[in-house]
């Protein structure tokens, strides 16, 4: 026989199973190399012969045959039994050595052999079950092996998404699946933006807009159930839920939040009903993100106790202004208070813009802007305020007003705060929007997961076609976004309740979370819903599918209520802030007790032993996940503080320094931001008490946590905080989750429980 097909040696067969995991990648790598040398120095109960041939097949210069490969392929599969559950590759190994040569099996030292074989597992990043079950004719027959199953109540996980306001949605989900709103083209940019009004004054008539606002006003001081509303609206059309946003959000909520009693009674039951469609003019064309630079204009005159909002060039206009283009009559106006000459700050003013029959008031210049990406059912414009004249009780006037003598006032002395807590009270806006992304995140994710069970593509000789989502990298493609929809579902959850239930002393942070989950969960639908369309190939392209539509509509959520880039770098700063306030509190002897825990610490996380560790249970216990997460976030938090004091230091200056360390903060927020959504899952399995959906949701968070530490392997193998060997043992534990997540993907997307009329996608029904 020639020299490729050599037969293994009898103590070598052994080692057969690792033989063909390793290659199986077709490159060994130095460190795989490196371990097998080690291996070999170390035991004793291989023959000179078994080395000699296990050293051989070993040379990265020459890899085996596909003859050969094969040849090994076929040893151990036969003596494989496919009812039996192996936790190692060296079980599997000694199987084999008791088949074909049990005289050298009797002399083994079978526990040392176990153990020393599975260390060396170990140190390759072999998952042992999962590399185990490659060799199990159930396991590698794709057409065959793995198909839906329900293996938990699909109703009990709606409930548990639901939660406590599972009877709301049930009801807005039988109200949006009426044939009244049925979809309508959206190419007749007219016709459609008259339906969506149609929509929103169902939905105010059904008492949903003012559900938010104080009993005594025609609502039911429901914030919670308004963020409800808003989310479940966001599995029919999303321009109905813009527009259902802007004017029981924006603009309702600026009355409500930034005005007081008399503007209240004045407004807000108009406003609930709809009878009185408005707009939030905060944007300029020259300052989106920067409010605190806008330029339009509102300056004090005292003796006619008015004020005159002006707009001082074409750069100031209002821009992107939801409802202005058509339908708003009023508009709740950011503008700069100047009395006698003084500049006051940003201060807010309700601006009529219309008459009741819709014609523009002397001295409203409004422009539409016109057919956008998506959303075209929402009415955006430009607005210029030309001398406009509005009375003095039309200051919304809870932060900062005007006295009877003309004297500008307010409760809170400094004009920082002031600024941050008038902006504070919208916050809401960044609850809402991604609690709308991740509707459209589950919209995707159930028609791509839906068809992917259903196409079937390909499949071995002689036998039918199997379904897409059997195979693993469109497994790959799909299952983490599944797995991240959860977690995000879960943050978002916390983050309503935290909002809710907020006290001022933790404003600061409370926005800063907002702002970071609005960011992330808005990136990640925007990701999701791409990897959906192209999952599902040219079905997937046709509208009738719907993932154009929710694409379109849902991308400008990256930018809407703040750019996410902007938005991070904020939460960056806020990080920051408590991390200055936390050394200022501390007195000598707790700076020492802060260093030795953080050393402790170090130690313990890049412990040798923990950096190679690669065992089953090490990667699937949360505190692993935990850790790697509070580690990343604390080291880049670390580098970043010092990294901005040692370029202040120098001389820079703060805006500099800033600016050139942008990256590293986009990059904390980040880091802040997946810890948060980590613990919060974890939380989540801990308070599930069903121990089916205890067991899919810890699979879940499973998957999300290692599919994280995955897309971040560069950086934890640049801090040491694992080796090569960890990082690919992660990889095939990604591939593992994925695989067993398979059979309960159709059942996950299914507890969406998204009515079919609001899919309304072929493919998917």
């Amino acid at each position: 026989m020639e020299k490729f097909l050599s037969q293994p040696t009898n103590g070598s067969l052994v080692l057969l199973p690792t033989l063909y995991m390793v290659w199986s990648d077709t490159l060994l790598t130095d460190s795989e190399h490196q371990a097998f040398q080690s291996f070999f120095k170390t035991v004793d109960w291989l023959s000179e012969e078994d080395r000699k041939y296990l050293v051989a097949k070993l040379d990265p210069q020459s890899p085996p045959s596909r003859e050969e490969m094969e040849m090994w392929w076929q040893t151990i599969k036969s003596a494989v039994d496919n009812n039996t559950n192996y936790p190692h590759l060296s079980s599997i190994g000694l199987e084999i050595l008791k088949k074909y040569a049990p005289e050298v099996a009797h002399t083994f030292p079978m526990s040392r052999v176990e153990q020393e074989l599975g260390n060396l597992e170990d140190q390759l990043g072999i998952i042992g079950r999962s590399a185990a079950l490659t060799f199990k004719s159930s396991h590698s027959n794709i057409s065959t092996s793995y198909e839906t199953q329900v293996g938990f109540d699909i109703a009990k996980l709606t409930a548990l998404l639901d939660g406590k306001r599972k009877p709301l949605i049930d009801e807005v989900k039988s109200l949006i699946a009426r044939k009244e709103f049925d979809y309508v083209d959206p190419g007749n940019l007219k016709d459609f933006r008259e339906q969506v009004l149609i929509w929103c004054k169902i939905l105010a008539n059904k008492g949903y807009g003012s559900i938010g606002f104080p009993k005594e006003y025609g609502g039911k001081n429901d914030m919670e159930g308004y963020f409800t509303v808003m989310e479940t609206l966001s599995y029919r059309d999303l321009s109905t839920v813009i527009k259902f946003g802007v004017q029981f959000g924006l603009w309702g909520m600026s009355v409500l939040m930034l005005g007081t009693k008399k503007h209240h009674q004045k407004y807000l039951k108009a406003i609930g009903s709809l009878e009185l469609p408005g707009c939030f003019a905060m944007t300029e064309t020259n300052h989106g993100s920067n409010v605190r630079g806008i330029e339009t204009t509102a300056t004090y005159n005292h003796a006619e106790k008015n004020f005159t909002i002006h707009t001082p060039h074409i750069n100031a206009r209002k821009e992107y202004i939801g409802n202005a283009a058509l339908h708003g009559k009023m508009a709740t106006v950011f503008a700069k208070l100047i009395i006698d000459g003084k500049d006051y700050g940003v201060s807010t003013f309700i601006v009529p813009l219309r008459d009741d029959q819709g014609k523009t008031l002397p001295g409203i210049s409004i422009e539409d802007c016109g057919r956008k990406m998506g959303l075209n059912g929402v009415d955006n414009g430009l607005i210029a305020f030309d001398t406009v004249i509005v009375p003095k009780e039309n200051m919304l006037d809870k932060f900062s007003s005007v006295d009877e003598d003309g004297n500008f006032q307010s409760p809170i002395a400094s004009d920082n705060k002031r600024f941050f807590t008038m902006l504070g009270t919208l916050v809401g806006g960044r609850i809402g929007i991604p609690r709308s992304a991740l509707a459209a995140s589950k919209s995707g994710l159930t028609i791509a997961i839906r068809y992917a069970d259903k196409r079937r593509q390909f499949g071995p000789d002689g036998t039918s076609e199997v379904p897409i989502l059997n195979y693993r990298m469109h497994q790959r493609r799909l299952l983490p976004l599944l797995a991240k929809t959860y977690a995000c579902h879960f943050a978002m959850e916390h983050m309503t309740d935290r909002f809710l239930n907020r006290k001022e002393s933790e404003m600061q942070e409370i926005e800063a979370l907002a702002a970071g989950l609005k960011s992330y969960v808005t990136w990640h639908n925007t990701s999701t819903l791409q990897e959906c369309r192209e999952a599902c190939g040219g079905k997937g392209y046709l509208s009738e599918n719907r993932i154009d539509a929710l694409k379109n509509d849902s991308d400008v959520y990256t930018t809407f209520e703040g750019d996410n880039t902007v938005l991070l770098q904020l939460v960056a700063k806020s990080r920051l802030s408590s991390y200055k306030k936390q050394f200022e509190n501390m007195n000598l002897f707790t700076v020492i007790d802060y260093v030795v825990t953080k050393t402790k610490t170090t130690l313990t996380e890049k412990n040798p032993l923990i950096i190679r560790k690669t065992d089953e249970t090490h990667l699937l216990d949360h505190d692993f996940h935990l850790n790697a997460f509070q580690y990343r976030e604390s080291s880049i938090l670390n580098s970043a503080a010092k990294r901005l004091k040692r370029l202040m230091d120098e001389g820079m200056d703060p805006f500099d320094a800033v600016n050139v360390a942008q990256h590293h903060l986009f990059t904390l927020g980040m880091a802040f931001i997946e810890r948060v959504i980590l613990e919060q899952f974890i939380e989540k399995i801990k308070q599930t008490t069903d121990p089916e959906l205890k067991f899919v949701l810890k699979r879940l968070c499973d998957l999300f946590a290692l599919y994280q530490i995955e897309t971040h392997k560069g950086w934890y193998l640049e801090q040491g905080y694992m080796e090569g060997g960890k990082a690919k043992a992660i990889r095939k534990m990604v591939n593992q989750l994925c695989w067993e997540t398979r059979k309960d993907a159709v059942p996950l997307v299914n507890a969406f429980n998204i009515p079919d009329s609001c899919l309304s996608a072929p493919i998917a029904t």
